[in-house]
């Protein structure tokens, strides 16, 4: 079989990806990663490849146990492609297993069946007891929906593993003192908001968790605010994607409020013998009340190297003092509570902790899973509106290699294989010949009809749709290799 036919078999779709980038920040948001000593360009190619091995084997097998069990032959089941050769293979009854060395996908083939093998020869003999087209439609519908099904239930089976190892502890909207810090005026103004605003809903739906606000705007359409007690309604901008696709490095553009509380003083800092004592909040900078950083950073800003009064508030008491800023703007020292605890007994903010039990992480999976699906599906639709810019973050495989998280962490990494997983879910069911969705599109107009397409026509259609997912391909990792060179 030559390159071109390796490439056209029927589940080069496992390499589709379509997605927003960026989406992963939220995603992994509730993780705290680990440092190791290796390469992060390793530790990602190593997570990913190890994710798209699993997805891929397991997503085949959801084709391979309904085939099996209803009788049907199964030629090959390999991951990867084994273009010429193979890197392992060995024969068990009628099915060869191997791994081939081109890792751009997996396959099952199954007989009597026009996939993208074009095996004309095959389909041109009688039918055989054992074929796929032999079997009735629901079999093969079944037979057709078992990878996406095995995907979608891996996902929510992951999702239930987290909730009920992890937990889930995030910052409660409601918990905030002061409203939000919106750290990127840019995206802020882009959709009018500011710091000190309340969100309270998006899309008609309570805001319950601070760190996803980003993601929901994201993909949202209108969002409602309280500012100075007033409710205040507003549309998500058509091209808010595009805007902080340009901005990426400020994804993360809403975050709480913190106090400017001093930690600790280095001994290298220009204020190392100023004064400050662990647990000092400042509360004035030449005059100016001041409470959180976001408003202390601008008279940082605006006194770089000079010498400044302060005062912070220490055990009840305000003590005046005189700090140097250095050049850079900076006091030189560290900031923050010890523990998260302690913004919550300050008042600051509220830190919302979920544990489940089994029974009540099985719930939990699941809507995470209809969630992660029906958010997907959100971007999908701003991803076919060429007014909001989305297509322009289309990415391919060093877009799926970028979202793991470049130290290793099992959280992580399991949390970005059950996103990885809805979206192989949700690509597969397409309803593009060459796809899963465009058998059962197929067989669906079979069942309904009584009347089964002809072997010429499914042939068109399977090169029709090969096409459109080289297409898809091509764009994905062209915008890849675009950004690469030139972002």
């Amino acid at each position: 079989m030559s390159l071109a036919d390796k490439l056209f078999l029927k589940y080069v779709d496992l390499t589709v990806f379509l997605f927003l980038s960026g989406c992963k920040n939220v995603l992994l948001s509730d993780f705290n990663f680990q440092e190791k000593r290796m390469s992060p360009i390793i530790i990602k190619t190593i997570q990913f490849f190890l994710s798209l091995s699993i997805l891929i084997v397991l997503h085949e097998l959801g084709h391979f146990i309904p085939a099996k069990y209803f009788k049907t032959r199964v030629e090959k089941f390999y991951l990867f492609f084994d273009v010429k050769f193979a890197l392992f293979k060995k024969k068990i009854g009628e099915t060869e297993y191997g791994i081939g060395w081109l890792p751009l996908g997996g396959y099952v083939k199954i007989s009597g069946m026009i996939d993208e093998s074009m095996d004309k020869e095959a389909m041109a003999e009688e039918p055989k007891e054992w074929e796929f087209r032999s079997k009735p439609a629901w079999q093969r519908l079944i037979i057709m929906l078992g990878g996406v099904t095995v995907n979608f239930v891996l996902a929510v089976i992951i999702f239930i593993g987290l909730a009920f190892t992890y937990g889930e502890q995030y910052i409660s909207n409601d918990g905030l003192k002061d409203g939000v810090w919106v750290t990127d005026t840019n995206l802020g103004d882009a959709l009018g908001i500011k710091t000190g605003d309340r969100f309270v809903a998006i899309d008609g739906k309570e805001v319950e968790n601070l760190q996803t606000i980003p993601y929901e705007l994201v993909y949202g359409e209108k969002f409602t605010i309280e500012r100075d007690g007033n409710k205040i309604e507003k549309e998500v901008p058509v091209d808010f994607i595009e805007t902080i696709s340009a901005n990426k490095e400020n994804a993360r553009f809403i975050s709480q409020r913190s106090p400017f509380i001093i930690n600790s003083v280095p001994k290298n800092s220009p204020n190392s013998t100023t004064g400050f004592e662990k647990g000092d909040a400042l509360i004035e900078i030449e005059g100016n009340t001041v409470e959180y950083l976001d408003q202390v950073s601008p008279y940082l800003e605006e006194n770089k190297g000079k010498t400044v009064n302060l005062v912070v508030k220490r055990n009840g008491t305000n003590v005046p003092l005189q700090a140097k800023i250095s050049d850079e703007g900076k006091l030189g020292v560290t900031l923050g509570f010890d523990t998260m605890e302690e913004y919550a007994e300050k008042g600051y903010f509220k830190v919302e902790t979920l544990n489940y039990t089994f029974l009540e992480s099985i719930p939990a999976g699941w809507n995470k899973g209809v969630k992660t699906l029906t958010d997907y599906i959100k971007g999908m639709k701003k991803i076919f509106n060429p007014d909001t810019g989305a297509y322009k973050e289309v990415g391919g495989f060093a877009a799926i290699g970028g979202m793991f998280p470049d130290t290793w962490n099992w959280p992580a990494f399991w949390a970005t294989t059950a996103f990885i997983s809805i979206i192989l879910a949700f690509m597969n069911i397409l309803p593009i010949p060459a796809l899963d969705g465009g058998h059962v599109m197929f067989l669906l107009y079979e069942m309904v009809t009584g009347r089964k397409p002809s072997d010429k026509f499914l042939e068109y259609a399977q090169i029709t749709g090969f096409f459109i997912l080289i297409a898809l391909l091509l764009f994905a990792n062209g915008n890849d290799l675009y950004k690469w060179l030139f972002k």
